[in-house]
């Protein structure tokens, strides 16, 4: 039972890391722009599916990764100066009819490119097995999913909090008119800050194709947490979204995990094969509600 309790929380550990990488780039564009971006689970999806496609092409999962962040940076940093930079000055609604639009022809851009079937992105050989844990095996490639969201995390800490680009950032954020006035390019700011959450998106859609389907769509339904994440967190806060990404992670994963063998103490085995996953579905919706019924600028708003 120990072992079990503690390979679902790694697990909750290495979701909640690789939905950190989706919400950091979703909690930059709307804390800083004030832009809802409905099109960033696309990104993500474009970014497994060239991932995958370069993998497939090269033999080699880094140069798919590499590949795939560089093109996806590159897409984003186009799609801002092309479109969304219009936007800013638009309301929510028309931002989110806008990005809807766009999701909309993501997905038939990358059906008519790659076809309807998944693709398939597999994991180095070298972390395909398990890896000993003081005794306890859990999956290598997992483990690397792990140490890159911590590295991630730690590198976009120091990058907002301790650099000059980050101060200008959220200067930018703060005052846009006063942050021009001094001399910063606030536009070609904020389009890098957009290149670098595509190329998050990338990196999490690249890590996340060998354990999940590369399909059509895929961007749809994480993107709903992620939306969850920023809202726990604070709405363009790093710290925030880190926090809430792990809180989802873990809920999600151990509640799936412990709830079906919790009902089954009370409930027949069918009854609670049936309702714990639909209870552990929602639980994650619970603790959002929670939150901001506690606090509802979230745990660490960015300007708190």
């Amino acid at each position: 039972m120990t072992q079990l309790i503690l390979e679902q929380a790694l697990n909750g550990l290495q979701f909640g890391l690789m939905l950190f990488l989706l919400a950091a780039g979703l909690t930059l564009v709307f804390g800083i722009m004030d832009m809802i971006n409905l099109a960033h689970g696309s990104l993500y999806m474009v970014g497994a599916y060239l991932a995958a496609a370069v993998t497939q092409a090269s033999g080699s999962f880094m140069v798919g990764i590499g590949t795939a962040m560089l093109a996806t940076a590159l897409l984003g940093a186009l799609l801002e100066v092309s479109l969304l930079r219009r936007l800013y000055a638009r309301d929510h609604l028309a931002q989110v009819l806008a990005t809807f639009a766009l999701i909309l022809i993501a997905n038939e851009v990358v059906r008519m490119i790659w076809g309807a079937q998944p693709m398939l992105l597999n994991a180095p050989d070298a972390l395909s097995g398990p890896v000993s844990i003081g005794g306890f095996f859990y999956p290598a490639y997992r483990l690397l999913l792990i140490g890159v969201g911590v590295l991630v995390a730690g590198l976009l800490y120091l990058l907002v909090s301790h650099t000059r680009l980050g101060m200008w950032v959220r200067a930018g954020a703060s005052n846009r008119e006063m942050t021009e006035a001094l001399g910063v390019n606030v536009r070609l700011l904020f389009t890098a800050v957009f290149a670098v959450g595509a190329a998050l998106c990338a990196l999490a859609g690249a890590m996340l194709g060998p354990l999940l389907a590369v399909q059509v769509g895929m961007g749809e339904s994480i993107l709903i947490l992620a939306f969850v994440v920023i809202v726990i967190g604070g709405i363009g806060s790093i710290r925030g979204a880190l926090v809430g990404s792990l809180l989802v992670g873990l809920v999600d994963t151990l509640g799936r995990a412990a709830l079906p063998s919790l009902l089954r103490e009370v409930l027949s085995p069918e009854v609670a094969s049936s309702l714990g996953p639909a209870l552990a579905s929602i639980l994650i919706y619970v603790l959002m509600a929670a939150i901001l019924f506690w606090r509802p600028e979230g745990l660490f708003p960015a300007r708190g």
